[in-house]
């Protein structure tokens, strides 16, 4: 695909436009996910205004709400660093919602700094913005809406998909990152972006959120992560590095994921197979800070699945979460995703082709599974394995894989 910056069809659109009618829509997400451009872009579908609480103009607008009342769309962008903006949006929304459209967004988890207070549940749907997916990317159509028909089309192999520009798409994904300014640039220039980023979202977005004492330390932290991609999470370990109380680095572990840098993920299974409990996976929003090949591809993975996840939720509002599995015994497959609680299908992520480990077959076989994929970056090999009565695992590229998710 050409490296020239062009307009991506971003797949949350419709879903906002169409909700927009009912109650505020709520778009959290990175800093620099595309969620200002995406914004800008609905004002071409209707008439309002965009206010940002970061200018000091529309600050002073929102603070001593001066809105336009002739525009009957108004989007809040960055409004959650106002520290009474609960209660604000809340008399805004009880008066005007009969009359106004309202958008509100922000690089950070505005459902957890919805919490408390003068609630505003109930009032807003909220919908969680990723950076791109290579789908996005190569402008793939979304031939199914409905999850279960999109896994069975990539399963049976029935769906959009080009070789060449998926496979330069992932090349760039890989190389890249997931977030629009670096993606459309050369490696130097993302490089200079990336380094700029992490270290403008630890040293303004969380000091206008958190209580930090310590900011160099916490930028320290945040460094080191990349070096547990892939691995079971010891918050004891970083906190050695560092030499910092358990608690404190907990607390910037939580702090990394209300602003999108970082997520984690648990452990799934039963005694029955003898599954570990506590040992969380984390993985970065921004995938390129991770120099190991492996880790970075699992985690480029990672997202993808988290965004498929986020989108039965958003959209459907069908209950998903991703897992991964780990037993005692040292068995493992790198995501299990579950729906309303219950084992859905497996994901294995390999560099070279091989056929589907022992290990997927033994946990599908013990918990029900009865659809897995084992998915590789450096092979042409795409058939489907039915070795294990009763299941099916999907053998296939990447890049095909990823192509038919949202």
């Amino acid at each position: 695909m050409s490296k020239q910056q062009k307009a991506i069809s971003r797949r949350l659109k419709e879903p906002v436009l169409t909700d927009l009618n009912r109650k505020m829509a709520f778009l959290a997400g990175p800093r620099q996910s595309g969620k200002t451009t995406f914004s800008k872009l609905l004002l071409k579908e209707k008439e309002g205004h965009y206010y940002n609480y970061d200018y000091d103009k529309d600050r002073a607008l929102l603070l001593k709400s001066k809105l336009d009342p002739g525009q009957k769309f108004w989007i809040f962008d960055e409004i959650h660093k106002y520290s009474r903006w609960r209660n604000w949006l809340k008399g805004l929304y009880d008066k005007f919602h009969d009359s106004h459209q309202i958008l509100v967004t922000g690089s950070a988890k505005l459902d957890i700094y919805s919490r408390g207070g003068d609630s505003l549940q109930g009032r807003y749907f909220l919908y969680r913005f990723h950076p791109l997916t290579l789908s996005e990317i190569c402008g793939y159509e979304l031939n199914a809406k409905n999850p279960d028909i999109i896994l069975e089309s990539i399963a049976t192999n029935s769906y959009d998909s080009r070789e060449k520009s998926s496979q330069n798409a992932l090349k760039d994904l890989l190389n890249l990152g997931p977030f629009p300014e670096p993606f459309f640039s050369s490696q130097t220039d993302a490089d200079r972006w990336r380094l700029s980023y992490s270290r403008r979202v630890i040293h303004e977005d969380i000091q206008s959120l958190e209580r930090v004492n310590d900011l160099a330390l916490l930028e320290l932290l945040f460094y080191q992560l990349p070096n547990t991609i892939g691995s079971p999470l010891s918050i004891n370990s970083l906190r050695e590095d560092l030499s910092v109380s358990h608690e404190s680095a907990k607390k910037w572990l939580e702090i990394f994921e209300k602003i999108y840098l970082s997520y984690r993920i648990s452990p799934y299974g039963s005694a029955k197979i003898k599954a570990v409990k506590k040992e969380q996976k984390l993985y970065l929003w921004d995938w390129v800070y991770c120099n190991n090949p492996a880790a970075r591809l699992e985690n480029l993975v990672a997202n993808h699945l988290l965004r498929f996840t986020h989108w039965c939720e958003d959209i459907y509002g069908i209950p998903c979460v991703l897992r991964y599995y780990k037993s005692t015994e040292n068995k493992e497959v790198d995501f299990v995703i579950l729906k309303k609680q219950k084992p859905w299908f497996c994901v294995e992520v390999k560099t070279q082709s091989r056929s589907p480990s022992s290990q997927m077959k033994y946990f599908m076989k013990n918990t029900g599974m009865k659809l897995g994929f084992h998915i590789h970056e450096k092979s042409d090999d795409d058939y489907e394995d039915r070795s294990l009565t009763g299941t099916k695992i999907r053998v296939m590229p990447i890049w095909k894989f990823l192509s038919g998710l949202p």
